[in-house]
């Protein structure tokens, strides 16, 4: 019974150690040396920012601020770092849906575009659903993409300013680190804005500077998200 009980440990603690997120530096090193190419040596690199209504760029009174979304301001970061690269935003997501309703329709409207990087962000949507059906919804998508050779980054959630996202039992809380232990079990790349928002939130007391609604982020918070997934490709 001990011994079984200490291989049961250690198979855990082997697990605990192994099943990690992907790390900035190497996970995107092939697709960051395309990046550098220059004509006629370039290809186009496809981004697709798959989730709901925040990649899609909504903010207040349903204006769509495209161009002020985080997938265009991670575009502008990137031709500055990249300035031979043809790069292409593409925006599969919809306001107002979550993750299964995505992940019905992610080799119909995701998969044909044929991306170098998925980022999937649908958590603030996915307090609906609950943590058990957000988990399956999103495996799915990963393991779809991961078949096809694509590199995934998970995206934590932006707030809502109804939640106490310093509170450990906060729902959205739970729903980042659930995404974060996902980005461990598939070994995928993370960018966590969350972690980000919360520390504004502990320095300041409130995110309303960064917020254009009470649960679309503005130009500012954007660039905070932005600014996370931009670590994958300096």
């Amino acid at each position: 019974m001990k011994k079984a009980l200490f291989i049961a440990f250690a198979a855990l603690l082997y697990l605990s150690v192994k099943a990690q997120p992907a790390k900035t530096s190497g996970y995107l090193a092939e697709i960051k040396e395309e990046l550098k190419a220059v004509f006629p040596k370039n290809r186009t690199i496809n981004l697709v920012f798959h989730g709901h209504s925040v990649p899609t760029g909504y903010w207040s009174k349903s204006k769509v601020h495209t161009l002020e979304s985080y997938p265009h301001l991670l575009l502008k970061k990137l031709k500055a770092e990249y300035p031979y690269a043809v790069i292409n935003i593409i925006t599969t997501s919809i306001g107002g849906e979550w993750a299964e309703k995505g992940q019905k329709r992610f080799a119909k409207d995701v998969l044909p575009h044929k991306p170098d990087v998925i980022f999937i962000d649908y958590a603030l949507n996915d307090v609906g659903i609950g943590l058990e059906r957000s988990e399956a919804a999103w495996s799915k998508m990963i393991e779809e993409a991961l078949a096809n050779q694509i590199k995934v980054i998970l995206v934590t959630t932006s707030p809502d300013q109804r939640q106490d996202i310093t509170d450990p039992e906060n729902v959205l809380t739970k729903h980042a680190e659930q995404i974060r232990w996902l980005a461990a079990k598939y070994h995928v790349g993370l960018a966590d804005p969350f972690a980000e928002f919360q520390k504004v939130m502990q320095k300041k007391g409130s995110v309303k500077k960064y917020m254009s609604h009470v649960n679309h982020p503005n130009k500012k918070g954007h660039d905070i998200i932005a600014s996370q997934l931009f670590t994958w490709f300096r």
